[in-house]
């Protein structure tokens, strides 16, 4: 049986393991921020805490203990003298030893709560993620305890093991992690070391690149093993081929990510032993296949650790690898909140027994509730500094991310001509140009796909060929900031002209910053998220495949609701692996009543194979935000379509006839009575009618017909000679009419009906060709089929797309059409291929429509296929092998494309900031320093890292820094961030117009200002003009626009016009703001030009006292503005 240390070091283990101690090797995400701080964090839970536990346990009195045992055994004695025949049963001794029982040693009480401790927090905690694990009932060696879902008496609760938690495994390590070696800590090291080696100076700067990528594993190459849901993955070495060194001289490691068969043991220490097998396996393979190549050696250099004095640098690589894609999925929302309640429900159902208190006597329940205060006085100090680190956690995950980088493409028809000089001399966007629409095909003098007598392609590129070729997308990326500046500020209202916008983030993120700038603005949201299919399965936690998609969609979907007008729809695709599930989340998020439909469409007529039967749909999800207001669309008919539904006559007087006579279900007279009455023709004067409508009202009574009165009207018209037509079935039964007596009266005025004699006469129906109809809940067809009209259109669009599943463009074109405005913004936050952005360019293309799209995409194919698939469709309609099939058929197009700060750029941009006075507060005083490092310790100390917003760097904002991980790498680059861009998004300004940065110089002289006091009677004013100097050193950057003047009714029709100010401050305060105020007063000259509401500027200024009397503005502080809205959680 362990002892008490034993387990008191178990317990301490599993809390280093629970504040991130346990892996230094680790150096990303929160495991490098708790690194930074593991000495400090290590000393409080070795000695703090454990003195905090020692003292808990006073509370047991081993005195007493001692008293209890010598009544007990006086109860003995006494009974034996008294000759009792059984002394330990009579009734005194029994009680004095149930007491003696009851109070257990104080070494005893230590050991158990060291056990309830470890209990506790190991339930609830796996892999850096904790999860509801609540038992009713004991566990027993035959049978688990099952689980507990808090219930608050909803109708329905949908609840899923992460339901309390945010999904955010987004990152692209899994599929293709990549490092370069000549970057490596360990090889710049050795080159300091040894200049002369293989990884000397003259290899530096050459790059070596190994990227971890994982590739399916083929059928039965594995034992024909599938993974069930609940399996535990592993990473394996890709058996065949492990290794492989590519025509670029860079290293690619495959591996497999699933069940192992052979597995025994933790599923922690079997992924290391699997780490350590891969390592040689990988080496061997390398000195197989490639006898001759330099990775070998850097490989194995030695990276050891304190635990692993051998380890080589393959293995720190994997390490990290495998330990990012099996750890940290989560982050609660409210951990402890969830600790708390969970720790009661644990002491009440596990600690204190109630059918044991019942029986027992008073000692025993002192017992139970010394045991129950020691656990819950230790418990809420660890939940209290876990939940410093997960509120942390959230906090960085919640905050709004900077813009790092913003960038416009836009047609020539909208860039003014006195650029294209400089345009057709840049050699970059010229190699683009070539790459995506093969301009160097371009001849001159051509004229099938190119005007007659147009110039055509040379090096460089003439001013003619570009005003000949206006359809092409020019890209600001390969210009400098004077350039775009100057194409930018050239064209008003930016934001309206604006097609659309692409956002280089994980989705999350991107909808988090967008919720200011199109909060109830987007008409329609259209997403194709992943169907967490084998094919397009999520990065999951083992055993929470389907929890971890639903955290996925629900966050996500959540924020999205609040960006939809009120009349908005939400489109998702989605197939039978987590139909019913998102089904039940969207239910939840938008409410049972505003749900529409659910589409089922058959985009694979051949069928994918499958055990049992040929899957061949998927479905699309129609949920509004509210179903009183919501507008959809009818579809429209194409040109073939509408000729064969309406067959007569020809153009605009196309129609079809249709039988009056109801057919099908509820087609009998007496399913509804009031439909069945005679029509009179007059084969004479062609007459149609109706009989009057006193003998209508007498064929049905309300309970029966009277067929004696008809057959009378019969003979009656008869004589007449009018043709007496009756709704007469094919079986000759009496059937009914399609309209009632009312409308049949009418439309023989207006001539919508006719008589087509025959044997039996009957009415037919002119039904004028309407080239709209009512969108079907099944769709099925050609135009839907996801493989022509999906994966081989992309394929002529991008040659070597390497893009799976992309939707058929025509399923798309109907799904937005449906939900959407002419002139409305689509969101599309999975935007992977960009078939949603086809989409909307299409829809404009043929009706002239202004619809506008916001693409979310995350990865490498943010580049190499969604923004170029944009590119090339405003260019053209179409293509063939990644080449335009025509060139007049381009648009006029302009969209804007960004990169936000990742989560992951976020933690790696923090820095611990010591403070010498403050350390020293709180090392002499216990009780300080443990609320200290308890609640408070990562907020203060990290307080003015740049990722959390540093203020005192707005000095120069436009050179405002952060270290920005290399998608799917282990590489960083130093970046300036835009922050423009960002507080653009965060006050929700719509931009009408971007100026020019100003450079500024001014001299300066002090002038006696008699409102001063006598010892500062003087003030600094300029000494002549202000000037635009390209040296100058003060810069202003400035732009106008609005917002919405109530935030949370951005539809009202009030608007605060604002102007935006951002200036570089040079630490002379008096000089920077009299630079502001004369730039200032020059810009307010034209008074109509100046009518704003609000003025936003950077640094301590004088504005204020500038306002004249009939001036109404008000000015805020960017900063001040920047910090509210960026940490601001609004959902």
């Amino acid at each position: 049986m362990p002892t008490t240390e034993q387990r008191k070091k178990k317990l301490i283990e599993k809390l280093k393991e629970l504040f991130q101690l346990d892996q230094p090797e680790l150096d990303f995400g929160f495991y490098k921020i708790m690194h930074a701080k593991s000495k400090q964090v290590s000393e409080f839970l070795e000695k703090d805490l454990l003195n905090i536990i020692s003292g808990s346990f006073e509370t047991v009195d081993e005195a007493k203990r001692v008293k209890l045992r010598e009544q007990y055994e006086a109860a003995l004695k006494q009974a034996r003298e008294y000759g009792a025949p059984d002394p330990e049963n009579t009734p005194a001794v029994k009680k004095a030893r149930t007491a003696l029982e009851g109070a257990l040693s104080s070494a005893d009480v230590e050991a158990n709560i060291y056990d309830h401790l470890f209990r506790f927090f190991e339930r609830y905690y796996e892999s850096g993620d904790f999860t509801s694990r609540r038992y009713y009932a004991r566990e027993t060696a035959d049978k688990a305890a099952p689980f507990a879902i808090p219930y608050n008496g909803e109708e329905v609760k949908l609840v899923w093991a992460n339901y309390d938690q945010y999904y955010i495994k987004t990152s692209e390590y899994f599929t293709n992690y990549t490092f370069d070696l000549n970057n490596v800590d360990e090889v710049t090291a050795r080159r300091s070391e040894d200049n002369n080696t293989l990884f000397g100076a003259q290899n530096e700067n050459k790059p070596l690149r190994v990227h971890f990528k994982i590739i399916d594993a083929a059928e039965g190459e594995h034992g024909n093993i599938k993974a069930a849901d609940n399996a535990k993955r592993f990473f394996i070495p890709h058996k065949k081929n492990p290794v492989e060194i590519d025509e670029n001289n860079e290293l690619n490691i495959f591996f497999e990510y699933r069940p192992d068969p052979d597995k025994t043991g933790q599923e922690g220490m079997w992924q290391k032993k699997l780490n350590e097998d891969a390592v040689k396996l990988i080496i061997d393979a390398l000195k197989d296949k490639f006898s001759k190549n330099d990775f070998i050696e850097y490989l194995k250099i030695p990276a050891p650790t304190e635990t692993q004095k051998d380890r080589i640098l393959l293995e720190k690589y994997l390490t990290k690898y495998t330990a990012r894609n099996t750890s940290d999925y989560f982050i609660h929302k409210n951990l402890k909140e969830f600790l708390n309640r969970e720790l009661d429900f644990y002491i009440k159902n596990e600690v204190m027994w109630l059918d044991d208190i019942e029986d027992a006597d008073a000692p025993q329940v002192e017992t139970y509730l010394a045991k129950i205060k020691v656990i819950r006085k230790i418990a809420h100090k660890i939940i209290e500094f876990l939940s410093q680190l997960e509120e942390f956690q959230k906090k960085l995950w919640l905050k709004k991310k900077f813009v790092v980088e913003t960038n416009y493409c836009i047609t020539l028809d909208r860039v003014p001509e006195d650029l294209y000089k400089e345009i057709a001399a840049n050699h970059e966007q010229r190699e683009e140009w070539i790459k995506l629409f093969a301009i160097d095909k371009i001849k001159a003098g051509e004229g099938d796909m190119h005007e007659k007598g147009a110039p055509g392609y040379s090096k460089p590129l003439k001013v003619e060929f570009l005003k000949a070729n206006k359809n092409l997308v020019l890209d600001t990326k390969f210009f400098d900031d004077n350039f775009k500046f100057k194409l930018i500020s050239a064209i008003d209202n930016f934001d309206e002209k604006c097609d659309g916008v692409l956002i280089h983030s994980e989705n999350f993120q991107a909808l988090n910053l967008l919720q200011e700038r199109y909060r109830e603005q987007v008409k329609c949201v259209y997403i194709d998220p992943p169907y967490n299919t084998s094919a397009t399965e999520i990065l999951y936690k083992n055993s929470y495949k389907h929890s971890s998609w639903c955290s996925l969609m629900y966050d996500r979907i959540l924020c999205s609701k609040e960006l939809l007008k009120s009349s908005g729809i939400c489109e998702i695709a989605i197939d039978d692996v987590e139909f019913n599930h998102l089904e039940a989340l969207v239910k939840m998020i938008f409410g049972f009543e505003n749900y529409i439909a659910n589409i089922a469409i058959m985009h694979n007529p051949k069928g994918r194979d499958q055990d049992h039967i040929a899957d061949c749909h998927e479905y699309t999800i129609l949920v509004s935000k509210y179903i009183n207001q919501a507008i959809t669309n009818r579809l429209r008919l194409n040109e073939n379509e509408l000729i064969k539904k309406y067959s007569k006559g020809k153009d605009e007087s196309r129609y079809r006839e249709l039988p009056l006579r109801r057919s099908g279900s509820e087609a009998q007279r007496t399913d509804r009575p009031y439909m069945f009455f005679p029509f009179l023709y007059n084969k004479d004067s062609l007459e149609l009618s109706v009989i009057p409508k006193e003998e209508y009202q007498k064929i049905f009574n309300g309970t029966t017909f009277d067929d004696a009165f008809l057959y009378d009207l019969e003979k009656k018209y008869n004589k007449l000679d009018l043709i007496f037509i009756l709704p007469i079935r094919d079986d000759n039964s009496y059937g009914r009419w399609r309209w009632g007596y009312e409308t049949c009266k009418e439309a023989c005025k207006n001539g919508s009906i006719f008589v087509k004699l025959s044997k039996n006469p009957t009415i037919y129906q002119i039904d004028k060709a309407d080239e709209t109809f009512l969108p079907k809940s099944l769709w099925n067809g050609e135009r839907y089929d996801a493989s022509t009209k999906g994966t081989n259109l992309l394929k002529d669009i991008i040659a070597k797309n390497i893009f799976d599943y992309p939707k058929s463009i025509h399923a798309v074109e109907d799904f937005i059409y449906i939900g959407s405005e002419q002139d409305g913004f689509i969101i599309d936050f999975f935007a992977g291929s960009g078939t949603t952005g086809h989409a909307v360019i299409n829809l404009n293309r043929e009706d002239n429509g202004s619809r506008k799209y916001i693409l979310i995409e995350m990865g490498d194919h943010f580049n190499t296929v969604l923004k170029p698939r944009i590119q090339k469709v405003a260019y053209s309609s179409e293509w063939k092998d990644g080449k335009p099939v025509s060139r007049d058929t381009g648009i006029s197009h302009c969209f804007k494309y960004m990169r936000l700060e990742s989560y992951e750029d976020t933690l790696n941009n923090l820095e611990f900031h010591e403070n010498a006075k403050r350390n020293s507060m709180i090392s002499k005083n216990s009780e300080l320093r443990e609320d200290f490092i308890l609640k408070y310790m990562l907020d203060v100390e990290t307080r003015d890292s740049d990722s959390l917003l540093n203020i005192d760097k707005f000095s120069n904002p436009f050179d405002y820094k952060l270290k920005l991980k290399k998608a799917g790498s282990d590489e960083y680059e130093e970046k300036n961030i835009d922050l423009v861009e960002t507080f653009n998004y965060l006050i929700g300004a719509r931009i009408t117009k971007i100026f020019q940065p100003e450079n500024l110089f001014a001299k300066f002289k002090r002038e006696r200002d008699p409102e001063l006091p006598d010892d500062q009677n003087t003030k600094l004013i300029l000494n002549g003009k202000l000037e635009n100097r390209e040296d100058g050193p003060w810069q202003i950057r400035c732009l106008e626009g609005f917002t919405p003047a109530d935030r949370l009714n951005p539809n009202s029709g009030q608007i605060d016009k604002v102007l935006i100010v951002w200036r570089n401050l040079t630490g002379k305060i008096e000089e920077d703001n009299a630079i502001l105020d004369a730039w200032f007063n020059k810009k307010r000259i034209k008074p109509l030009d100046f009518e704003f509401n609000t003025i936003y500027v950077n640094g301590t200024n004088n504005l204020p006292n500038l306002k004249l009397d009939n001036e109404t503005w008000k000015v805020r502080l960017i900063e001040e503005e920047f910090m509210k809205r960026m940490w601001e959680v609004e959902y």
